[in-house]
């Protein structure tokens, strides 16, 4: 296969290179906007509490079937203090509406 020439003679690396950035520039870069999130607060609390209840319902199984000798290794306490964590608390309370609507 020949070389593109410039010209009469071959190009050389830099210039190729050159026109495959300025080919590159030209094209239309295209930005995506993330889609706005569209829950109140009370919602995304829920939610968020939801979320943390799952996890440490997933950490208490991990724990759970952690070997003994494991158990006092960093990971184990690790686990163990989020196994211990209360989140009942948590899950009663209700955030204000706010603006005069509560």
């Amino acid at each position: 296969m020949p070389r593109r020439t410039l010209g009469d003679k071959p190009m050389t690396n830099a210039e190729r290179q050159a026109r495959y950035r300025a080919r590159v520039a030209a094209r239309p870069v295209i930005h995506y906007r993330r889609a706005a999130d569209r829950r109140s607060r009370t919602q995304r609390w829920r939610d968020a509490v939801a979320e943390l209840v799952a996890l440490q319902a997933e950490y208490v199984q991990w724990f759970e079937t952690l070997p003994d000798p494991l158990h006092n290794t960093a990971t184990g306490e690790a686990l163990q203090a989020i196994a211990d964590l209360d989140l009942s608390d948590l899950r009663v309370i209700e955030p204000p509406r706010g603006y005069g609507r509560d």
